[in-house]
């Protein structure tokens, strides 16, 4: 395994993120813990969840199932750098939800408690709040600090403009701000080349793609790995309309990565790994096998010529960060 900064930080992560939304809803218990074993045999030392992940079974269902992970063995926590997030609706009371400073105190002990931990490395927020003030969320986040209880900052699907608002306040305050910015980005969905890669890059945080396949879109021909209930994400309607309305495109890619005896989804994942500033990309694996498929995947190298293709065949948006200025 291979390890990068987490953007300006001194903290090393493993270029592959072990995500855990499918614990619980979609991957049983004690999958998910064979899952996690792997991954830290292998030498994943990152795994991402949040306090709103569980599906059917709750929020903060999956939270708990960490926390019966490292539960089992306390040196666990000590070898992974666990990051968790804070926004969404944990109930239907008004306040239980948002970035205000009560909310984020609140679901930071919550968090805490169901996973069994004394600190998060990484708390991210999950998005943006708008009505919240940049400055009763460096209060919050300062004094979660303070109390031993996180010790980084990060994003999640923040606009450009946004990072930049939370990191010069920080800076005001000679504070580190967000170390890290998590967004949607894969070959099909580039957007976020054009404003968040840019201020992620300027302001020194790591970027940490979700969705790396595009929602199975990037997976392959090949059905993945059905669910408990017998159906994937690759199979629902919305996903094979999209898969159709890019034939032409995917076909290609197919090509390419066969050409290069390679899976689509190794590919996929590897060219992210090429892009300036991405610190860890996130894999979400639903079982070992889809593990143990990508595993390999930091020590792939992709030649300028490929890279060159690759944009050919799902083009970027544009020149960023001035794709639209003029």
């Amino acid at each position: 395994m291979n390890y990068r900064p987490l953007g300006r930080s001194a903290l090393k992560v493993s270029e592959l993120c072990l995500g855990t939304m499918n614990f619980g809803p979609r991957t049983p218990e004690a999958e998910s813990f064979q899952i996690l074993n792997r991954a830290l045999a292998a030498g994943i030392n990152f795994v991402d969840t949040a306090n709103q992940y569980g599906g059917d079974l709750g929020v903060g269902s999956t939270e708990t199932i960490l926390g019966k992970w490292l539960a089992q063995d306390l040196s666990r926590r000590d070898q992974i750098v666990l990051a968790t997030k804070v926004h969404e609706p944990m109930s239907d009371a008004i306040n239980d939800r948002g970035l205000s400073a009560r909310h984020i105190q609140m679901a930071c002990d919550a968090s805490l408690r169901r996973l069994g931990v004394e600190h998060i490395d990484l708390y991210q927020m999950h998005h943006i709040d708008r009505a919240a003030p940049i400055e009763e969320i460096w209060q919050a986040m300062e004094r979660l600090i303070a109390q031993g209880k996180i010790t980084y900052v990060g994003s999640s699907n923040f606009p450009g403009w946004a990072i930049a608002r939370a990191n010069e306040k920080a800076i005001a305050q000679q504070r580190l701000g967000l170390i890290a910015e998590q967004s949607l980005y894969n070959l099909i969905e580039r957007r976020v080349e054009l404003e968040v890669l840019p201020a992620a890059r300027e302001y020194g945080l790591g970027l940490i793609p979700w969705s790396p396949l595009a929602g199975g879109l990037l997976a392959g021909p090949a059905t993945m790995s059905s669910s408990a209930d017998g159906k994937s994400r690759r199979q629902s309607r919305d996903t094979l309309d999209a898969a159709t309305a890019r034939e032409g495109q995917l076909n290609a890619f197919h090509e390419l990565c066969e050409s290069l005896q390679e899976t689509p989804s190794a590919i996929a994942l590897s060219w992210l790994l090429h892009q300036r500033g991405v610190a860890a990309t996130i894999i979400g694996p639903a079982s070992v096998a889809q593990l143990e498929s990508v595993l390999h995947v930091p020590d792939i190298c992709l030649s300028q010529q490929t890279l060159a293709r690759l944009d050919d065949i799902f083009p970027a948006c544009g020149p960023a960060p001035e794709a639209y200025a003029w």
